[in-house]
């Protein structure tokens, strides 16, 4: 028997169904989809998650450390990571990962911080290793370290706003009223949208010390107390007073951190125990090993990582005869062991990010310590007005309680005992309600003799509170005795050893390259070639693009200054070494991509150099002829790229370069020429000049083709002068006889 087909119930279709704006294209600026859509997130990134606020902290860190101090672990015992993280996700549902993972940084155990808030138990990986994971939060433990008594000391005194939480289920704190400027003892590192904050630590001690010195006066010298920063991983910081005034004055700048190393002679080895913040052992090996790769240190014979329960520890083996001294400063030179660690002082301020001095960054934690000092005071203030008024009524009932005593005992319903007794007293509503409360243990001489003298105490409080609140001074006063009182209790050497750089010339880096024999080439469309004469004795045939010819042929060594001259008037200085060994049949490599050259600029000459000494003569349409030294090209610091190299007033025919005096021909357009030594004219030191009129030209004529040629040359006699400007000899081969350079 056939099975009976399911039909599908039939949908009655909506008449004349319409569903507003379904299917129109509304076109809108970007700018404004961007403002609406980008712009909030943005903020929010700003605000709420990436900067650091006056108290030090941004909103996770906050939020992780109060929970833990709501879960008692200020003083009780250890309690899993796991759990803390659970109860965080009640003020931050991000996910227990990156709970945890602020967690471990603010660990005892990962060594990021200057002052741990964290106690820690178990394996919470290294600050200073890449590749050392941390234990799953089941198996490690952690409690509130002291030092966050200071964090959250009278937060129950309403001294910081507090927040409802994302489902309204609890408050959370906006700030914690920390008694000593922890933003600058711990390092704190965030980026937001557009902007980025990156506060380097320093010694609790010189900062609070720092802090007293400008609150007593404003312009107190702070480099005078805060020596510079301690970093938690230790190390050398090179000392530099014009840096480290520029970080201190505008919240930017950078310091030189370097490595702490100890040589081991009998073992032949450096131990290296201490290494800058900003980079791990890995990356250290790593370039190590890359350096050895390019034959730049040949002094390393074993290189391991011996870091271990006691600490970190990098041994670098030496081979026979290495000066260690002598190594360790080409390594901080070519290695991470010597970084820069950057400053970005960016903080919130009042919900605004704003890059700030240490002087401005302590005054506005003083304006907030005070804020948070007053509203102490404020809060005692009150509370012992309360109690105050309490006593004065318990005061009138206690100087005739047989009266008190009979007005209860005779009121026939308990809700009229309070207004009975406020009748008979003359006292209000929670007079009457406190002293109705009263034990019939407490009716003695001694209660009643205590509770007057209470009463004259808390009037003296009262005074001395209301004295603080009314005088500045005394407020300032109270954050130096608590600042004081955290130096005693916290205090601790320093970390980071300040050296003073002796200022003497690094070590040349030319000791790292290879030095040999090459044979550089160049073509005319801009390829260069660096060959070997071994590579050049098996194949001398060059490969050149259709068309392209070589123009230079110089031989050098792999140590020497190039000097690519452009057709834009600028001059790109490289060295022989950045270019690798080729072979002649190979094209080589094209110039101007590999040294950047502006759009549409082309190599004009190419010039060799050890010593730039000799002379650069520029060649001009016009007849003038400019000699600048070479040595006008030589620079102290690095500069690849040299603008006004020569003069643009004229266009360029000819650049030459000749190590002495020489002669030049030039040949211009009406069919003359002239040979000229160049002792006849002066050298210029400034590189742009247009030179010296050599050529007298008549009419339309210009200069056509110059080069260097042999004055001995009998075919090139007749065109010598003894003087300049010439106009000329008649040049009926239109060419330049016996030329020398090309």
């Amino acid at each position: 028997m056939a099975k009976k087909q399911k039909t599908e119930p039939k949908v009655k279709p909506i008449p004349n169904a319409y569903i507003e704006g379904a299917g129109i294209v509304v076109s809108e600026k970007i700018t404004e989809t961007l403002e609406k859509n980008y712009m909030p997130y943005a903020m929010s990134v700003i605000i709420s998650r990436a900067l650091p606020e006056i108290d030090g902290f941004k909103p996770s860190h906050r939020k992780l450390l109060y929970t833990m101090y709501k879960m008692g672990l200020l003083t009780g015992a250890k309690t899993k990571s796991a759990n803390v993280v659970g109860q965080t996700m009640r003020l931050n549902p991000h996910g227990d990962g990156a709970i945890y993972e602020t967690l471990v940084r603010l660990s005892r155990g990962n060594e990021t911080l200057l002052h741990p808030y964290i106690d820690s138990k178990g394996n919470f990986g290294k600050s200073y290793s890449r590749d050392m994971a941390y234990a799953a939060s089941r198996y490690t433990e952690v409690k509130l370290d002291p030092i966050c008594a200071e964090m959250f000391r009278d937060i129950d005194k309403d001294t910081v706003d507090f927040v409802p939480n994302y489902d309204n289920t609890m408050t959370e704190p906006t700030l914690f009223p920390a008694t000593f400027p922890s933003v600058l003892v711990n390092s704190n590192v965030g980026i937001a949208v557009s902007m980025a904050s990156s506060i380097c630590p320093f010694n609790l001690e010189e900062v609070c010390e720092t802090c007293i010195a400008l609150i007593k006066k404003p312009s107190h010298d702070i480099m005078s107390t805060l020596k510079g920063p301690d970093f938690p991983g230790g190390g050398f910081l090179v000392y530099n007073e014009n840096e480290l005034s520029k970080v201190y004055e505008t919240g930017r700048g950078s310091f030189k951190i370097r490595a702490k190393y100890n040589y081991d002679k009998a073992a032949n080895c450096i131990e290296i125990t201490e290494i800058p913040y900003s980079t791990t052992v890995e990356a250290i090996m790593e370039k190590i090993v890359d350096l050895i790769k390019l034959n730049k240190i040949r002094e390393i014979s074993y290189l391991r990582d011996e870091t271990d329960l006691s600490g970190l520890k990098l041994a670098i083996d030496l081979k026979r005869g290495t000066d260690p001294d002598k190594l360790m400063q080409k390594l901080f030179r070519l290695t991470p062991l010597q970084d820069n660690y950057s400053c970005n002082f960016n903080i919130l301020i009042a919900g605004n990010p704003k890059v700030m001095g240490v002087r401005e960054i302590l005054t506005e934690w003083t304006a907030f310590r005070k804020e948070c000092i007053k509203r102490r005071v404020y809060f005692d203030l009150n509370k012992k007005k309360e109690k105050l008024h309490l006593l004065e009524g318990l005061k009138k009932i206690l100087l005739d309680i047989d009266k008190a005593i009979k007005i209860i005992r005779e009121t026939e319903e308990e809700a009229e005992v309070i207004p009975n007794l406020m009748i008979g007293f003359g006292i209000d509503e929670v007079q009457a309600e406190y002293v109705a409360e009263i034990k019939l243990r407490h009716l003695n001489n001694e209660y009643i003799i205590n509770r007057v003298t209470e009463t004259d105490k808390l009037k003296d409080e009262i005074a001395e509170m209301e004295g603080i609140l009314s005088d500045p001074a005394k407020i300032e006063k109270i954050i130096i005795s608590e600042l004081k009182e955290v130096i005693k209790k916290y205090k601790k050497p320093r970390k980071t050893v300040i050296v003073y750089d002796d200022n003497s010339e690094p070590e040349d880096i030319e000791d790292d390259i290879p030095d040999y024999a090459v044979n550089l080439f160049m073509s005319e469309s801009g390829y260069f070639k660096k060959i070997t004469p071994q590579s050049l004795r098996m194949s001398s045939e060059q490969k050149l693009k259709e068309g392209d010819r070589i123009i230079k042929h110089i031989e050098a060594t792999n140590k020497t200054d190039i000097l690519f001259f452009s057709n834009m008037h600028q001059v790109y200085k490289t060295k022989a070494s950045v270019f690798d060994d080729t072979k002649a049949s190979v094209l080589g490599d094209y110039v101007p991509a590999k040294l950047s050259f502006d759009q549409d600029e082309a190599v004009s000459a190419m010039v060799a150099t050890n010593d730039y000494s000799g002379y650069m003569y520029f060649v001009f349409e016009n007849g003038k002829v400019a000699k600048v030294p070479l040595k006008e090209y030589e620079t102290k610091t690095n500069r690849k790229k040299l603008s006004k190299a020569y003069s643009n007033k004229s266009p360029l025919v000819a650049v030459l370069f000749s190590a002495d005096n020489c002669s030049i021909m030039l040949s211009a357009s009406n069919g003359k020429a002239l040979v000229f030594d160049t002792g006849l004219i002066l050298p210029k030191t400034t590189r742009d000049t247009q030179g010296v009129q050599v050529m007298t030209l008549r009419g339309n004529a210009v200069i056509q083709s110059a080069g260097i040629v042999d004055a001995e040359n009998e075919d090139i006699r007749k065109f010598i002068v003894k003087s300049v400007p010439m106009a000329g000899t008649a040049n009926k081969s239109g060419s330049i006889p016996g030329q020398l350079e090309f």
